[in-house]
Order: structure tokens, then sequence, then C-alpha cells
């Protein structure tokens, strides 16, 4: 798994540099790539691969799909990291964005990744109609605003050191990591048109989304500085609400077993079709960073 991982990681990462290289004479493309790149396992990207195998998606539209949510994706760790949201100072293994060019360079360069995720979309390259476009920009800014990943990180922070009840965690970590998660899953749907599958395919993501957020929190529990490429423990000193701090870790291993369990039995309805995607899953419950 992590061979498909690093592999698929190389080709995304090639293209998003080639995609941002056309934007050289912008200063904001140095901290923008240092935020985007290496860019972690590409956990995302290869979900987006898993699903469109599925449904006999060409892969070069896949890419596009891959790049937009990257793009998404490493905007909202760069603005996650700031002093008056998380806080941190390491990221993947190296100071984070705003620690190595400043806040208001980092919150320019995050914004621009934002822009950058629907300017990939809306390229003239990806071969697909105006309408698939739209109808991707529509669902991939659900994913990022007010009802996705911004609002939920305005309730993550909004929960910290208040006892929280475990639906208010739930669609607190839905909006924060599941949004995107849902994108993962449905926009390769939307690029082949299979209309019928969108509700199911959303839930889907959602529980991903949900189920490897819950592994995030057991890895800041458990796990070390020098292993995740992150600050650890972190969770427990801002009093963070999450399925562990109300549940308790044990309680909330359980509970991340159970919702696999229940994705794989969704998903029996694509037999082999799906053992990519089933991989996947597994290497998320199962990772330690």
């Amino acid at each position: 798994m992590e061979k498909k991982l690093k592999k698929l990681s190389k080709k995304v990462n090639i293209f998003l540099n080639r995609y941002l290289s056309k934007f050289n004479s912008s200063e904001l493309v140095v901290p923008m790539k240092y935020g985007l790149f290496p860019g972690g396992k590409k956990i995302r990207s290869k979900i987006i691969f898993d699903v469109g195998k599925i449904f006999r998606v060409k892969n070069k539209d896949l890419m596009f799909l891959a790049a937009s949510v990257e793009a998404i994706h490493a905007y909202s760790l760069i603005h996650d990291d700031l002093p008056c949201m998380d806080d941190d100072n390491l990221r993947r293994g190296k100071p984070s964005t705003h620690i190595k060019f400043g806040e208001s360079t980092a919150i320019l360069a995050g914004n621009s990744l934002l822009t950058t995720a629907f300017e990939i979309l809306s390229d003239k390259s990806f071969k697909v109609d105006d309408k698939i476009k739209s109808n991707l920009i529509h669902a991939l800014s659900r994913c990022s605003g007010q009802i996705g990943i911004a609002g939920g990180q305005y309730l993550d922070l909004s929960y910290e050191k208040k006892k929280v009840s475990l639906q208010k965690i739930l669609n607190m970590e839905l909006k924060k990591t599941g949004k995107l998660f849902e994108f993962c899953f449905v926009s390769p749907l939307i690029v082949k048109k299979k209309i019928k599958n969108l509700s199911s395919f959303s839930k889907l993501g959602r529980d991903v989304g949900l189920l490897f957020q819950i592994v995030d929190d057991m890895i800041d529990c458990k796990s070390n500085t020098k292993s995740a490429g992150k600050k650890t423990k972190k969770d427990f000193k801002r009093g963070k609400a999450t399925i562990i701090s109300l549940l308790g870790y044990e309680n909330a291993v359980k509970y991340a077993h159970k919702l696999k369990k229940n994705i794989f039995n969704k998903l029996k309805v694509h037999s082999n079709k799906a053992n990519d995607l089933k991989e996947t899953i597994e290497f998320i419950i199962e990772r330690k960073k």
C-alpha cells in the first residue's frame, strides 16, 4: 500500500508542480509550493482513483480532481496551523508555513491554493463538458466553505474546553474532515454522470472522512511528534472536543472498527471492483501517522 501511495503521490505532485509553474512570476508560488509539497500520503487522491476505478473514469480526468483536492487540503492545513487557529509550528516534519514565511504570507498562500483548486477544475485542458465542471466546482465549494472545512474548523475552535455531545462532535468532524472526503467519493461519479449513485457515495465519503478523523485523533493521543511529523498530545492540552475525549480511547477504537465494518458492508455491492478502495480504507484505520 505504501508503494501505491508513493507512486500516486509522485504523479499528483508532478501535475501540481507543472500547473503552479505557470505562475512563477508570482512571489506567492514559493510559499504555496512549500505548503503543498511533498504533501503527505495523498490518501484523498488515492480514494479518487479508487472510486474512479469502480466507475471506469479516465485517469487523466481523475488527476484534475486529485490536484484540486490536494490544493484545498494544503490550504486548510496552512490556515489550521496559524497562531489564531491551532497554533502549530510543525507540519509534515518541517516548520509550518507561517513559521517559514510569516503569518500574512501563509494566509495569502493558503487563500491562493484555495482559488487554485477551482482554477484547476475550470481549466480548458480538463476535457469534460462545462456542466460537469460547474457541478464539480459547486460540490467542492460546499465541501470547503461554511458547511464544510471552514465551518468545521470554526466549531472545532468553539468547542475547546467545553462539554460537547456526541452528535455535535460528529457534526463538527464530518464538516472539518468528512466533507472533503465526500467530494473524493462523489467527484468521479459527477464526471461519469452516475447520478443514481451520488447519495450512497456521499454517505460513504462522509463515513470514511469520519473514520480518518477518529484515527487522526488516536494518533495525536498515542503517537509522538517524530513519528507523526507534527505535534502530538495537543488535543488534550487544548481541551479539544473529540470522540476520544467523550468516549475514551478504547471505546473510540471500537467505534472506528464498527464504522469500518459498516463501510465495507456497503461496498459489497461493488464486489471486486471496490478492492482497491477497501485496501485504502484498511490503510486509514491501521495507519500510525
